[in-house]
């Protein structure tokens, strides 16, 4: 029935268009086949970054490019949109799609350790980015948050996916480094007088997940 739902919604409220559709039927070909976030996801996040104004965003975690594309397309033409993705093979197939959705001249793919291209969008005092998407490797999300709060700036805002874990990011004794990951980055949202942030369980097309909504106050 989840999947019925959400089919259901993203067939009411959610069209895709052809570039759409094609970006996320070449979820196969990457690294991570059926990663990508549902299109009524896809959809959340491009009024999430529309409503907060962003006009620059920074993505960690590429894949196919299916979350990027709604990204590219939610800044605008004059909007730019930086992703991060470890592989090349997926890297080359998110450009095609990039291409073939007609965004690729907003959106910078780099390609290596997110950790690494981030460190170096710090050394090269890049212009801060109103709305961050996390969606990479779970064990580093710290490390990817501690890198936003230096790249962003106060209003910003940051969602980080797949939290839930099919109710495993409650075992604090989980031997899982992805749960492990999620259970240290919230930890250290709730330090950091700086956030604003909630969580939401989500169940749908992607089964039982959530996400992480973060407001930077200052």
């Amino acid at each position: 029935m989840w999947r019925e739902v959400d089919a259901y919604f993203a067939g009411e409220l959610v069209p895709e268009d052809e570039a759409l559709v094609l970006a996320r039927e070449s979820g196969p070909r990457t690294t991570m086949p059926k990663a990508e976030v549902a299109p009524n996801q896809g959809k959340l996040l491009a009024l999430l970054c529309q409503m907060s104004g962003a006009k620059r965003v920074l993505e960690f975690g590429t894949l196919a490019g299916y979350s990027t594309v709604w990204l590219a397309r939610a800044v605008g033409a004059d909007g730019q949109v930086t992703t991060l993705e470890l592989e090349e093979q997926n890297a080359a197939i998110a450009r095609a799609n990039l291409e073939r959705a007609g965004v690729a001249d907003r959106v910078e793919v780099r390609v290596g350790s997110a950790a690494d291209s981030a460190r170096r969008l710090i050394e090269d005092a890049t212009e801060p980015y109103g709305f961050v998407f996390i969606d990479a490797d779970k064990p580093s999300n710290p490390t990817y948050l501690k890198a936003a709060l230096e790249l962003t700036h106060p209003g910003s805002v940051i969602v980080i996916d797949n939290v839930v874990r099919n109710g495993a990011v409650v075992d604090a004794d989980s031997s899982d480094a992805r749960v492990q990951g999620v259970r240290t980055v919230l930890a250290d949202i709730a330090r950091d007088e700086r956030l604003e942030a909630t969580a939401l369980q989500t169940v749908g097309a992607k089964g039982w997940d959530g996400f992480t909504l973060i407001r930077r106050t200052r």
